[in-house]
């Protein structure tokens, strides 16, 4: 650390020191993570939920989740700090120091895979882990490297319901939890491309090589955006014909797969920032509410 930083650091007090640090923690995606998390556990456990478990599951999974979201800053401080979306982070800011970050994340992670091991089971653990290796040491050095990065960031970002599943029944060998992967799968690409629609600029000047950044007049965004929406309604349709979820489920789905699969059309059909913005929100709106339709259907089938 340098003179510079230790000044800012110094000036600090105790409450912003650590509020710094729950911010390199990503929150809003980490609660996006223990949400879909939670969908999993509760779909695995069927009829007989086991809430200690659960309380343990969700523990791990939050401290894996938010130690692998301040390794990603660390990993990014330095294109984070040419970006105007991300310049303000703690680390570009320099109100939080690389070292202490590293440390700190590193900490997070590993004590997280070995809460879930002791405290849950192993093949949650392993999902866990595998989830964040996947993010940190793929997805995020591919994002200078190829425009693939979106689908490979897409993986990690779908194996939450799976490690929720995990971490309920011990084992990944069962269709449900694969179902809830390629609703997540299938939603984020899209959700991804519409926010680096509207910040290819500033990809760009940070050197990411986000899929629109090569793509002006956005035929490749709107392709792969219309099959991963259009894909949302078989896997939906699966969820009900394996019995893995109800009627319930199955109506809202649909509903909220045909409301996103809107938005997206309405890009395709003219590729503004506005439409971009639309989409995004619609793709925002769309999980939580999907997540919703699951556990009325759940709960209200029991």
């Amino acid at each position: 650390m340098n003179s510079a930083e230790e000044n800012i650091l110094i000036k600090r007090s105790f409450t912003d020191v650590i509020s710094d640090y729950y911010q390199l923690t990503k929150p809003g995606i980490t609660m996006s993570v223990l949400v879909s998390m939670l969908v999993g556990f509760i779909l695995g456990s069927g009829a007989n939920i086991d809430f200690v478990i659960l309380i343990h599951a969700l523990i791990g999974t939050y401290l894996i989740a938010a130690g692998t979201g301040a390794h990603n800053q660390f990993m990014e401080r330095v294109s984070d700090r040419l970006m105007k979306r991300t310049s303000k982070r703690p680390m570009p800011d320099q109100r939080v120091d690389s070292k202490s970050g590293m440390i700190f994340s590193l900490s997070m992670i590993f004590s997280g895979l070995l809460y879930l091991i002791l405290m849950v089971n192993p093949v949650a653990g392993a999902v866990s882990f595998a989830t964040s290796l996947i993010y940190l040491g793929v997805y995020t050095p591919m994002k200078k490297v190829s425009p693939i990065n979106i689908a490979i960031g897409a993986i990690p970002g779908a194996l939450p319901p799976v490690g929720g599943w995990a971490a309920a029944t011990g084992n990944i060998a069962e269709p449900g939890m694969w179902l809830l992967f390629a609703i997540m799968f299938f939603w984020q690409v899209p959700h991804v491309l519409s926010i680096a629609w509207l910040c290819k600029d500033d990809y760009s000047s940070a050197g990411l090589k986000m899929l629109p950044k090569k793509d002006d007049k956005g035929y490749k965004t709107v392709f792969w955006s219309m099959i991963c929406a259009l894909c949302l309604f078989p896997v939906t349709l699966a969820m009900y014909q394996l019995d893995i979820s109800g009627m319930i489920f199955l109506v809202l789905g649909m509903v909220f797969a045909l409301g996103f699969l809107a938005y997206t059309i309405k890009f395709g059909l003219d590729r503004t920032k506005a439409n971009a913005k639309q989409m995004m929100f619609a793709s925002i709106a769309y999980l939580p509410l999907v997540w919703i339709a699951v556990f009325l259907d759940r709960f209200i089938s029991f």
